[in-house]
């Protein structure tokens, strides 16, 4: 009994621990440039990423940019970007967008320090 136990345990930790880039998952590294700094930019992209299932973060650079890196599905990430760019366009500049596998290494979105 206890090893069927021990192997259906295994099996639904092996389900869920499927890969997040065979989950169909993609992460994107976004760095926006202007006058993206001192103007509530992490904030508001946090607050846009609520409305979405996106995880990752936002974070100021020390060269006056501002990196968002996010991970869900592309449909998705593409929705995000554009209602951030949508919001904070005024002070965007410009932005150069890399896509990467995920890693699924975040739970939420957050702003990082």
């Amino acid at each position: 009994m206890r090893k069927l136990a021990e192997e259906l345990l295994a099996e639904e930790l092996g389900k869920i621990s499927v890969s997040k880039q065979a989950a169909g998952l993609q992460r994107r590294q976004v760095f926006f440039q202007g006058r993206v700094q001192g103007v509530g930019f992490r904030y508001t992209t946090r607050r846009i990423a609520q409305r979405f299932p996106v995880a990752g973060f936002v974070r100021n650079l020390p060269d006056g940019r501002v990196l968002v890196v996010a991970e869900a599905q592309a449909d998705e990430l593409d929705r995000f970007l554009e209602a951030v760019t949508a919001e904070l366009g005024r002070y965007i500049a410009g932005s150069h967008s890399q896509s990467l596998p995920a890693t699924g290494e975040f739970d939420d979105f957050e702003i990082q320090l």
